[in-house]
């Protein structure tokens, strides 16, 4: 945590931990010096970017661990494909060749191979599809875009942008 001397209106014998931008004027009596004020907003401006960083990362990082969960069932199904085929499927096809044919019993098995890798990839892609963008983020940065002046920023001059996405 940061500690501060005299931010956000304190004096400077009392320190205070900052973790978030006050809801009210931090100089209700207007005596602030323009130095204070410069300090107040600077702190305020950083303690916003940190707290913007730090919910897209969260947002981030939570859709990562989702889509690592859902890429576990492409990796199971490639595990059964490839280790089960020869040993599991094979007995199987002998299996069946008592009653059928052997073309016919190894047919069949093959199908039940493909259809137990189409299921899981089947829970695969179900699982991945979920994953969405950080709403969030998105949101909280247009309020902090229509709260902050324009002139503020690297691209003060440019023609104000839209965070939306182009259409297609």
């Amino acid at each position: 945590m940061s500690f501060t001397n005299g931010g956000n209106g304190n004096d400077a014998q009392r320190g205070r931990t900052v973790t978030s931008i006050p809801l009210s004027d931090a100089n209700p009596s207007g005596s602030a010096s323009f130095g204070t004020l410069v300090r107040d907003a600077t702190e305020q401006m950083s303690t916003l970017v940190r707290a913007e960083v730090a919910l897209a990362k969260a947002e981030v990082t939570g859709e990562i661990k989702k889509g690592l969960q859902g890429s576990v069932y492409f990796i199971l199904a490639l595990t059964v494909l490839l280790f089960s085929t020869f040993f599991f499927f094979f007995f199987l096809g002998e299996l069946l060749d008592v009653w059928l044919a052997r073309w016919a019993a190894f047919l069949i098995v093959f199908l039940l191979m493909v259809v137990t890798t189409a299921l899981l990839a089947l829970l695969g892609y179900l699982r991945v599809k979920k994953l969405r963008a950080p709403e969030k983020t998105i949101d909280s940065l247009k309020q902090a875009r229509s709260v902050l002046p324009h002139g503020l920023g690297a691209a003060a001059h440019d023609e104000p942008r839209s965070l939306e996405k182009p259409a297609s």
